[in-house]
């Protein structure tokens, strides 16, 4: 598995922009982006989810590293 670190960021009606981080595990990018945004919309109540649906998401993702358990099995498969 690797580690992704994806950046969330949208206009809120009374706080201007808002700005998230978190970090997920998964085998491809698009399955990160898919995990972290189902957990970054969870964390929204109703008003910050209509201000994020009407003045649009911005995502920005990028590979953090792999994880010590798909290292150490790249090494065992290596030697």
């Amino acid at each position: 598995m690797k580690s992704f670190e994806i950046q969330f960021r949208y206009q809120d009606r009374s706080q201007g922009t808002v700005e998230s981080t978190l970090k997920a595990e998964a085998s491809s990018l698009p399955g990160a982006v898919g995990k972290a945004t189902r957990e970054f919309v969870k964390g929204l109540d109703r008003k910050q989810r209509f201000d994020m649906n009407k003045n649009g998401l911005e995502i920005s993702a990028k590979a953090a590293g792999t994880t010590e358990a798909g290292a150490t099995s790249a090494e065992a498969a290596a030697g």
